[in-house]
């Protein structure tokens, strides 16, 4: 294979070793903000019997393909989550390296892809989405159009209206039904999806975030251990989700769907 063939695929997988390594952060910043532990000390170790990780036990996705899913010092199983959240983080960095290639732009929404990561994984577990990345996360994304081509009133009024238009839906459904169909995290997360995704793709962003929270909630409602309609389901993920979608693939999807409406 030629070189001219080589070079544009050197970035991406640059971009997809990146994001796995970084998956593997990702995991102890989940982990240990769901025990109450430092993320700094002490250092890789099972959770279960406290066996201090080899350099090849913290490989990526491999290490938990050749430990088959177990620790080695107690046979106790290793969560999915940990192959689940690099994998994720690896395929994150390679799509937006496709899509925006060695620029600001990609480390800008790096920066953002692991913070909505890290903050999907900790809802689906507790139901909580951390003010301490919520609130970063609107903080960094009213700021993109200082180093980004994007427009001010796009990222300020993305943000004001998918936050506003959120805390209405809360309050409004708590007034008719006693129930908070909300959660005030998923508020506070839309000021920085909205800002991200700007006022004219927010529509097409929350339509995405239904549609994928829709399919999982129709799975939960079929178990057997489950409340009905009252079933508790963590939005913050397919929020997240939407928002890269709409990143990656936005206008695309705006056209697609304007031609089928016309």
């Amino acid at each position: 294979m030629s070189e001219a063939l080589l070079l544009p695929w050197v970035f991406p997988a640059i971009a997809l070793f990146l994001g796995l390594c970084l998956g593997s952060f990702y995991n102890v910043c989940v982990h240990r903000y769901l025990t109450g532990q430092s993320i700094v000390w002490p250092g890789s170790h099972c959770p279960a019997c406290g066996h201090v990780l080899s350099w090849w036990e913290n490989i990526p996705v491999f290490s938990y393909i050749i430990l088959k899913a177990r620790c080695r010092s107690c046979q106790g199983v290793i969560h999915w989550r940990y192959p689940a959240v690099e994998l994720l983080s690896g395929l994150l960095a390679l799509l937006l390296a496709l899509k925006f290639g060695p620029s600001l732009a990609w480390v800008a929404y790096m920066v953002f892809a692991g913070i909505f990561l890290v903050a999907s994984f900790i809802d689906l577990d507790s139901f909580i989405l951390p003010d301490m990345l919520t609130y970063p996360a609107a903080i960094l994304a009213w700021a993109t159009p200082f180093c980004l081509p994007v427009s001010w009133f796009e990222t300020l009024w993305g943000s004001i209206a998918g936050a506003g238009a959120f805390l209405l839906l809360q309050q409004g459904y708590l007034r008719l039904r006693g129930l908070e169909a909300l959660g005030t995290g998923d508020i506070k997360l839309m000021l920085s999806l909205g800002a991200l995704v700007g006022l004219s793709k927010l529509p097409i962003m929350v339509l995405l975030s239904a549609v994928s929270g829709l399919l999982v909630a129709l799975a939960y409602l079929r178990r057997p251990d489950g409340e009905g309609l009252r079933t508790a389901i963590p939005f913050g993920p397919f929020l997240c989700l939407g928002a890269v979608l709409t990143l990656l693939w936005g206008e695309e999807l705006q056209g697609w769907l304007l031609y089928l409406g016309g």
